[in-house]
């Protein structure tokens, strides 16, 4: 059969910059899914996304579907004739329904029943035909919130959508989408080279497109954006400032990438460089320079979507448009030096949290009490903590933070020094949103790590506390980022802190606003929760995960601190087999209603060689396993229960747990009660899985 490539291109106005990656790979995953719902063959489907156009191009599809049978299922024979063998009205209407008489029929036998069978032969429909439908199913399935409506006419579409390519090898396949009639006409730069021209063939998309200076591809485009920053940088010695998210969405915005240089008065280096690297990245989309030792330097680079005969003109016109911007970000820092943060602590007051909550000033004030307490508990200065807690949020009230939300808590500390407060409040104003993201870093300070833990569960338990939990996808206040930011900051920093503890403490600040009588324990297992997806993603495996969790350690670094000793003890040659005994015991206990509470066991009635080698081995190493245990030294604690494999084996291949004298029967159950306490005290190994 012939195989060609097909190329559709949808030829629009500028399409939004964050969202063209997704809808450039959606346009093609559905439009694969079209295919493969089609039946049509083909080699792969690719995409192309440019600020105007998007596109799928697909590898060696098939001109047509393939011929195929399809089996007719009738109704049953014994209902398909009646007593002298002529057919029913059943089995008229069904051959009438396939074209046939119901002496064309064939039989199918099965092994409950025999029925009437037609094997159809269906003829593969030509793309011709299918691709309208194809095309439009996938257009309609593109993640488009906000569709628009353009000239006269009801069609809508993220933008206005003004030219439709549809080339199958060098052919046009004649159909409609989007109001328009398919054709082999592409837009081709605003700017540079022809307006539109046509497109010979599907293969050479790419290349023509160059030609009329558009990167079509978006990865391409986007390499080609960082190849040229890090190098213009390099030339300078500087290093450019910026991450994916920048990269992505620059590539967005422009079709022929040009690299440029410009500068800004040095005068404005005084203002803190967050918020001139903020403003000249979030507004500007510019990318900001460092020096060696990482200080902002007063050169930066733009991308113009123009080769301009005339750069200068270019770069001039740049330097004016940053110019305001970055005025304002000085004239804001100047004003708001005037006032301390500490009088801006009454405006607070006028700003909710949350309405059952109360304002900025009560959850400040909270903050205050709760991180000086957990200040306390792991040894920083309680004090600081304190301060910086009641400061945390004054910063919002500033003029550079109301312009520039993104720089709360930094420009927070830049205030503080300038009031002359204390280095570590000063570092915990902008640490207290550590960390931010996954990956990011961690509040580097006692104090810090005190205010930022506050801040987290003041607002977990706020929220908990009213019944507002976050449901599927919405979390309108970050509870889950909240809970994973508190794993990390406890474990990461081995932090003796207890979730249940620091829970309580948070609801005790809150008085008598929360109303959620169960809010403790939700707040706890929320946290926990978010314990098992971070270690997932850590590549722990889930029934290591799942044989800690059944014992429920609330201490974040204990619970890691057991994860660790259980992931080793998986990899003992002994752990197989002692999992199954554990399990073996879990059993046996569960059906005998036996507690773990009952382990004490009479040596006298010990009658065997092989329990008595059990309860000797137990008793041998019971201290150390509890003293390695109260020191978190979980995997000595298993280490030292691993020495047990050959008697627990040797005790359950000769010993009859439930013997006939009740008295010797209870003595054993006690025996096993014992062990199994004693594997407990890390973790429930009877869930490990087998390796």
């Amino acid at each position: 059969m012939r195989t060609e490539n097909l190329l559709i291109e949808l030829g629009t106005e500028e399409l939004p910059p964050t969202a063209l990656r997704t809808l450039g790979e959606s346009f093609a995953q559905q439009f694969e899914q079209a295919l493969v719902g089609a039946e049509l063959d083909y080699a792969s489907v690719n995409w192309f996304a440019a600020p105007r156009r998007l596109a799928v191009y697909v590898s060696d599809l098939a001109e047509s579907q393939h011929d195929k049978v399809v089996e007719k299922r009738g109704p049953a024979v014994s209902a398909a004739f009646d007593e002298q063998g002529e057919p029913t009205r059943a089995a008229l209407g069904w051959a009438k329904g396939n074209g046939i008489a119901v002496s064309d029929a064939q039989r199918l036998s099965t092994d409950k029943g025999e029925w009437l069978l037609h094997k159809a032969s269906v003829k593969g429909q030509p793309i011709a035909s299918l691709l309208e439908a194809l095309l439009n199913q996938a257009i309609n399935k593109l993640p488009i919130p906000k569709p628009m409506r353009w000239g006269s006419s009801n069609t809508q579409f993220i933008r206005p959508v003004h030219t439709l390519t549809v080339l199958y090898g060098s052919e046009i396949i004649n159909l409609s989408a989007l109001g328009l009639t398919s054709d082999r006409i592409i837009q081709g730069h605003r700017f540079h080279g022809e307006a539109r021209f046509e497109l010979p063939h599907a293969d050479t998309y790419a290349t023509s497109l160059e030609e009329h200076y558009v990167l079509a591809d978006f990865t391409a485009r986007k390499d080609k954006v960082k190849q040229q920053l890090e190098a213009t940088a390099a030339t300078l010695g500087l290093t450019p400032d910026f991450n994916d998210s920048l990269l992505e969405e620059i590539a967005s915005l422009v079709e022929w990438p040009v690299v440029m240089q410009a500068s800004f008065d040095e005068a404005f280096l005084d203002v803190p460089k967050e918020a001139l690297i903020y403003t000249m990245k979030d507004d500007q989309k510019y990318v900001p320079l460092l020096n060696k030792d990482g200080s902002l330097s007063n050169q930066f680079l733009f991308v113009s979507n123009i080769d301009s005969s005339d750069p200068k003109q270019v770069i001039d016109g740049n330097e004016k448009v940053i110019r305001p911007r970055l005025a304002d970000a000085e004239f804001f820092f100047t004003s708001d030096k005037k006032h301390s943060l500490e009088s801006r602590l009454p405006k607070l007051a006028s700003v909710l949290f949350q309405k059952q909550l109360g304002t900025l000033e009560e959850k400040s004030q909270r903050i205050a009490a709760l991180a000086g307490q957990i200040a306390s508990a792991i040894g920083a200065n309680a004090t600081q903590a304190q301060r910086a807690g009641l400061l945390s949020k004054t910063d919002l009230m500033t003029n550079m933070v109301m312009e520039f939300p993104d720089v709360q808590g930094v420009m927070g500390m830049y205030y503080a020094q300038n009031d002359g407060e204390a280095a570590p409040v000063a570092q915990a104003l902008y640490e207290q949103y550590l960390p931010r993201f996954a990956g990011d870093s961690l509040p580097s300070t006692g104090v810090s790590s005190a205010v930022s833990l506050a801040d987290k569960l003041d607002t977990l338990v706020g929220i908990f506390g009213i019944g507002q939990l976050p449901k599927g996808d919405k979390d309108p206040f970050a509870l889950r980022r909240a809970a994973i930011g508190v794993l990390r900051i406890i474990t990461e920093n081995n932090l003796a802190l207890d979730l249940a503890s620091l829970v309580d403490s948070a609801i005790d600040v809150y008085g008598d606003k929360l109303t959620n009588q169960d809010c403790k324990d939700q707040v706890v297992d929320f946290v926990l929760g978010r314990f098992v997806s971070l270690l997932q993603d850590q590549g722990i495996s889930i029934d290591v995960i799942q044989a800690v969790s059944a014992r429920r350690p609330t201490a974040p670094a204990d619970y890691a601190a057991r994860i660790d000793a259980v992931s080793e003890f998986k990899q003992l040659e002994q752990s197989e087999a002692l999992a199954a005994a554990n399990k073996r015991v879990a059993n046996i206990l569960s059906k005998q209603k036996v507690s773990l509470d009952n382990t004490d066991v009479d040596k006298q009635l010990l009658s065997q060689n092989e329990e008595v080698a059990l309860y000797d081995a137990l008793s041998a190493i019971q201290a150390d396993v509890e003293q390695s245990a109260v020191s978190q030294n979980y995997g000595e604690t298993l280490r030292l229960l691993a020495t047990l494999r050959d008697v627990i084996d040797a005790f359950f291949d000769n010993v009859m747990v439930m013997a006939d004298d009740e008295k010797v029967r209870r003595n054993r159950l006690n025996l096993l009660a014992l062990l199994r306490k004693l594997f407990l005290i890390t973790a429930d190994i009877s869930l490990l899985a087998k390796s």
